[in-house]
């Protein structure tokens, strides 16, 4: 009998124990994903600063600043020195040797060919026409992850992507009065390059922190950016109003934003903080009229929405994962 109400006590003891402490994990998780989303918001808001700020920065065709040479170079080689000094002071390893084919491919689309394009095309449309366009990237990222991991996506992702640069083709050719122009071009070559890096830093973020990715891939880069940096420095004045847009991409666009971007993914789970960036492009168009006193008319709003109806619906798609083990995290470099 005594052993029968041990047995009860006990039971009865550990199921209000549970009660207690069920919340309380439920609690600590919600405040996770909450705490991810609001990091994983600051860095949209952080990125979507980045086009009507290069705008400010370049300039327009008619009244140009800064040469997109120099934004391009200068804000990666300024943001090295900030990634060393960051690698030091968290001793991190250095890359593998296996690592350094990722590390060139991931610098040369998101710190050499996405800012130089991008400044480029901002020199012949708009920040709002630009954020439309590259509204797409991260449909254009998941095609570019699709091939470089041997994914099977299904004919439904494949229809998304193909609809979502349908609608960017139809967008520019009716700013462009029925025909594609150099800006636009250079747009679509931007957001290329862009999926292109950030897959290899997905690959790079299978093998180290997420934070030290981009301070590599910056370190990396910078033999080539300060030359060019140098090289291209401004023979002219530029106003006040270009070299603060140049100061934000070199702190915000090509550094901090990543930090906050990179944590709140980790913190909050990729799957639902990766969801902040659909308001990216609407940012984008909203930061541009106050900024650069840009207007947003309906049909461009109707573009913008649809363009991310279809990364909403393309990420919806059931893609087949292929059996290709992923790498494991690397433990084989020097600490710096």
């Amino acid at each position: 009998m005594r052993r029968s109400v041990l047995v009860v006590c006990r039971s009865l003891a550990y199921t209000e124990q549970k009660r207690i402490t069920m919340p309380a994990a439920s609690s600590s998780i919600d405040g996770h994903e909450t705490r991810g989303l609001v990091l994983g918001f600051v860095g949209v808001v952080i990125f979507a600063l980045t086009v009507p700020m290069t705008r400010l920065a370049v300039g327009g065709a008619g009244e140009p600043q800064l040469s997109p040479l120099f934004v391009a170079a200068g804000r990666a080689a300024f943001a090295a020195l900030l990634a060393s000094a960051t690698l030091l002071a968290l001793r991190a390893p250095r890359p593998c040797r296996e690592d350094r084919v990722a590390i060139l491919v991931s610098a040369l689309g998101t710190v050499v060919g996405f800012p130089l394009l991008l400044g480029f095309a901002l020199r012949h449309v708009d920040a709002v026409h630009a954020a439309v366009v590259t509204g797409v990237l991260p449909l254009a990222t998941a095609v570019a992850a699709a091939v470089s991991f041997r994914q099977r996506p299904s004919p439904g992702f494949w229809l998304c992507a193909a609809l979502g640069c349908a609608l960017v083709l139809a967008f520019a050719a009716w700013r462009g009065e029925g025909a594609l122009g150099l800006g636009d071009a250079l747009l679509l070559g931007a957001v290329a390059s862009a999926a292109i890096g950030y897959v290899a830093g997905a690959r790079l973020a299978m093998r180290m922190p997420a934070e030290h990715v981009i301070c590599w891939v910056l370190v990396a880069s910078w033999p080539l950016t300060l030359p060019a940096t140098l090289v291209s420095w401004p023979a002219h004045t530029a106003s006040w109003a270009a070299w603060g847009g140049f100061a934000y991409v070199t702190v915000f666009s090509m550094w901090l934003g990543f930090f906050a971007w990179y944590r709140g993914l980790a913190i909050g789970g990729t799957v639902r903080v990766s969801q902040v960036q659909l308001v990216q492009p609407f940012l984008a168009m909203l930061f541009a009229v106050p900024l650069l006193g840009e207007r947003i008319d309906a049909t461009t709003l109707a573009f913008a929405l649809a363009v991310v109806a279809t990364v909403i619906v393309g990420r919806a798609m059931p893609v087949a994962r292929s059996p290709v083990a992923s790498p494991a995290p690397a433990a084989c470099g020097v600490r710096s």
